[in-house]
């Protein structure tokens, strides 16, 4: 429980810095985006909304997962945080369709101001800012084994990445190429749809269980052949919880062993995964005779 305590407060204290600052710049962009007539200082200014609002659901859905599990949730609510990035995936990709949908009009219309000045010091604060984010979001985010808190910091670099397509497209309109700014705006859109589409693969693929990496699997098996009595393992299979797996596995094990000597194998798998496996919070072992496998 500690542990747990410990990870929440980590993640709620650069998710409290990073909605701070998103709502700083954000506001900082739009404003100076309308007023100063850049479309992609503005879709980079919806592009720091979208981040605050995956940080608000990065806050609840790591407060969600530690609650502790119950009669209607008997392995916890840790698939909360993959269920609250898979939301944060959708947004980002409907704040792209919009974004580029409006940048795309502007170009075809053809009706483009030049943007000012401060356009482009905006920029560059938000490339400084965003950078920073994404380098203390992604250390704590590894520390604490948060897969939102790592999606998180992704938005950030993308973000940074947006505004480096901004500033370019905000420096190029200054010189006379006014369609550069509107199709910075686009380039935003595309990044901002890229990050919300590899987001929403990543956490279906954990809410659908699927299979985590090989070495992953090599593990358990090294640990349950470590113990005497263990003929062969097969069948292993782990589901992601948050942070966490869940890990069902078979043993095989002689005949004519008693069922308190086959219990006694099972719970020595069972703790030698868990003993060793910071990540690991339950293990379901199924014993088999060695003549039914073979069979």
């Amino acid at each position: 429980m500690e542990k747990e305590n410990m990870r929440y407060q980590e993640g709620r204290r650069i998710s409290v810095i990073s909605l701070v600052s998103n709502t700083l710049l954000a506001l900082l962009k739009i404003f100076i985006g309308f007023f100063g007539s850049s479309k992609a200082l503005i879709a980079d200014g919806f592009h720091s909304v979208s981040d605050m609002a995956s940080t608000i659901i990065v806050m609840i859905s790591i407060k969600f997962s530690e609650t502790p599990a119950d009669k209607n949730h008997p392995y916890g609510h840790e698939k909360a945080e993959a269920l609250g990035t898979n939301i944060l995936s959708v947004i980002l990709i409907l704040t792209a369709f919009f974004l580029g949908r409006d940048a795309v009009l502007t170009i075809f219309e053809g009706d483009i101001a030049e943007p000012g000045s401060w356009a482009l010091v905006a920029a560059f604060i938000s490339i400084v800012v965003k950078e920073l984010l994404y380098r203390y979001t992604i250390k704590i985010g590894e520390k604490i084994n948060s897969r939102g808190l790592i999606a998180d910091a992704h938005h950030h670099r993308s973000d940074a990445f947006s505004s480096i397509a901004a500033l370019i497209g905000i420096g190029g309109a200054k010189l006379g190429f006014r369609f550069l700014d509107p199709l910075a705006g686009l380039v935003v859109a595309f990044l901002i749809l890229k990050v919300g589409y590899e987001i929403m693969r990543d956490t279906s693929y954990e809410l659908m269980d699927g299979r985590p990496a090989k070495e992953k699997i090599e593990e358990i098996r090294d640990f349950a052949d470590s113990i005497d009595g263990v003929i062969d393992i097969h069948d292993i299979k782990l589901r992601s919880y948050g942070p966490n797996y869940i890990v069902d596995l078979k043993i095989v094990v002689r005949d004519r062993l008693s069922v308190v000597e086959g219990h006694n194998i099972a719970c020595q798998v069972e703790n030698i995964i868990i003993d060793n496996s910071d990540d690991v919070k339950d293990v379901l072992v199924h014993i088999d005779p060695a003549s039914i496998h073979k069979s």
